[in-house]
C-alpha cells in the first residue's frame, strides 16, 4: 500500500529543506512531510559555494529553531562598497557606500557557507520527524482529490501536494509541462574560497569590471568568497588554469589591501542566465526557488529571492492546515502564485538591467552609471531604502521573513 503525506518535497538543498523545517515546525507532528532526494544518502558536503543570506532568512532560521547550528559560520556583512574601472586600472575609485545594518547591532545579511546551512536544516529535520528519502522522484499523478508520487525505487507516496525544489532544471516542471522564459548571458560566474593576511574587517566589496562584478565577500577568519563573473569560454580556461596561474588572475583582480592571497579549494564556473517559469503551479504541484526562477548574482538575491518563497508557500499552506482545508487545492496555489510571481519578475527584470548597464566597456555608459552610483551615494535616505530591499524586509513579507511564529 502507498504510504500517505500531507506535502512530498522534491530536492533536499537549501529550499526543499528549509520548506520541509517551517512547515513541521509550523504544523507539529500530525502534519506528515515527506523529502525525497538520491543525495540524502549521506550527509551534506562541501562544495565550496556560499551566500549572502538576507536578515529576513536569518529571521526565518531563526523563528524556526535553525539559527543556533548556523551561527558559528555566518560572518555579518558589516558595510559594502561598490566600484567601477577597468582591470588595467591602478586606482578604483569608490562610487557607493552602504552602512550594512538594517537597524542597531543587526546586519543587513551573513555570508555563510551553504553546506553549513543544508547541514543544519538535515539536522533540524530530521530531529522534527520529517521523512528524509534518499530516493528520486519519477512521476506526479495529480487529480481532483490528491495525487500520487511514484519513487525511483518503485514505491508510491498518496499525497496533497508536491513542492517542486529541484533546481533549475526541474524534472517536475517539465513533467507538467510548464515552460520558462528568459536567456543565457554568455557569463559564467567562477566561485571559490580565499584566505588573505589581513581581516576583512566584515566588509563585502563589488568592483564592476567589463566582462561582469568581480565581488569579494566577507567569510569567518581571515577568509573570503569570491564571485567573478567572467564570459564563459574564459571562465572554463581560468578554472582550468594551474593553481599559481589562477591566483595570479585572481591576484590582478583582488588587489593587495589585505595582504597576500590564497586560494583555499577549486575554483568552479556556473554559467549564469536569466529563466522565470511561466507558472509557478500545476495541478497539486508548487515550484519554488530554482524551479520557479534563476536570476544574475550581481545583487545577491537568488538564494534569497527563494526563502521569499518557501516562507509564502509555507504561509499559504499553514493557513489552510489551520482551517481544515486541502493544502493542495486551487485556491492555495492560486494565492501562493500571486504573492510571489510579481516581485520576481521585477527582481529578474532589475538584476537583468543591471549586469546589461555595467558588465561592458562602454565609456559614454561608464560616465552615466558612475554619475548616477554618485548621486545615490548622497542620498542616505534612499540608501536605507535599497539596505532594506536586499535584505528583503520591504513589501508584503511573510510572517516568517519578519522572525514571527507562523
Amino acid at each position: 500500500m502507498p504510504r500517505r503525506a500531507d506535502v512530498v518535497i522534491a530536492g533536499a538543498g537549501l529550499a526543499g529543506l528549509s520548506l520541509a523545517v517551517v512547515l513541521k515546525h509550523a504544523l507539529g507532528p500530525t502534519f506528515r512531510i515527506v523529502v525525497t532526494d538520491p543525495v540524502l544518502a549521506e550527509a551534506p558536503k562541501p562544495d565550496g559555494r556560499a551566500s549572502a543570506f538576507a536578515v529576513a532568512g536569518c529571521r526565518m532560521f531563526e523563528a524556526v529553531g535553525a539559527w543556533d547550528a548556523i551561527a558559528p559560520e555566518a560572518q555579518p556583512i558589516i558595510d559594502m562598497v561598490v566600484t567601477d574601472s577597468r582591470t588595467t586600472d591602478v586606482v578604483r575609485p569608490i562610487f557607493l557606500t552602504f552602512d550594512g545594518e538594517v537597524a542597531p547591532g543587526e546586519p543587513f545579511a551573513h555570508m555563510i557557507p551553504n553546506v553549513a546551512v543544508t547541514t543544519a536544516l538535515w539536522h533540524r529535520a530530521r530531529d522534527l520527524g520529517v521523512e528524509l528519502l534518499a530516493v528520486g522522484m519519477e512521476e506526479v499523478q495529480a487529480s481532483p482529490g490528491g495525487a500520487t508520487v511514484r519513487l525511483a525505487d518503485g514505491g508510491s507516496i498518496e499525497t496533497s501536494l508536491v513542492a517542486a525544489c529541484d533546481g533549475a532544471r526541474s524534472r517536475l516542471r517539465e513533467a507538467a509541462g510548464i515552460q520558462t522564459v528568459g536567456w543565457g548571458y554568455d557569463q559564467s560566474g567562477i566561485v571559490c574560497t580565499v584566505a588573505h593576511e589581513y581581516d576583512h574587517g566584515g566588509r563585502a566589496e563589488e568592483h564592476f569590471l567589463p566582462a561582469g562584478p568581480f565581488a569579494i565577500l566577507p567569510m569567518t577568519g581571515r577568509r573570503s568568497s569570491i564571485v567573478w563573473t567572467e564570459e564563459t569560454a574564459r571562465a572554463e580556461r581560468l578554472c582550468a588554469l594551474p593553481r599559481v596561474l589562477f591566483q595570479d588572475e585572481l591576484e590582478s583582480r583582488f588587489g593587495f589591501k589585505l595582504g597576500t592571497v590564497e586560494v583555499l579549494d577549486q575554483p568552479r564556473a556556473y554559467p549564469l542566465r536569466l529563466q522565470v517559469a511561466r507558472s509557478f503551479v500545476a495541478d497539486r504541484l508548487a515550484l519554488l526557488a530554482d524551479a520557479a526562477h534563476v536570476i544574475h548574482p550581481i545583487a545577491g538575491q537568488g538564494i534569497n529571492l527563494g526563502f521569499r518563497d518557501i516562507a509564502a508557500l509555507a504561509e499559504c499552506i499553514a493557513d489552510a492546515a489551520r482551517l481544515g482545508l486541502d493544502v493542495g487545492s486551487p485556491d492555495v496555489l492560486d494565492r501562493y502564485q500571486r504573492w510571489r510571481r510579481f516581485d520576481t519578475v521585477l527582481m529578474g527584470a532589475t538584476t537583468d538591467g543591471l549586469n546589461r548597464l555595467f558588465s561592458n566597456g562602454s565609456d559614454p555608459l561608464r560616465f552615466v552609471r558612475d554619475l548616477g552610483l554618485g548621486l545615490v551615494d548622497r542620498m542616505p535616505g534612499l540608501k536605507r531604502f535599497f539596505i532594506r530591499q536586499a535584505a528583503g524586509i520591504t513589501g508584503d513579507v511573510p510572517r516568517l521573513l519578519k522572525g514571527e511564529a507562523l
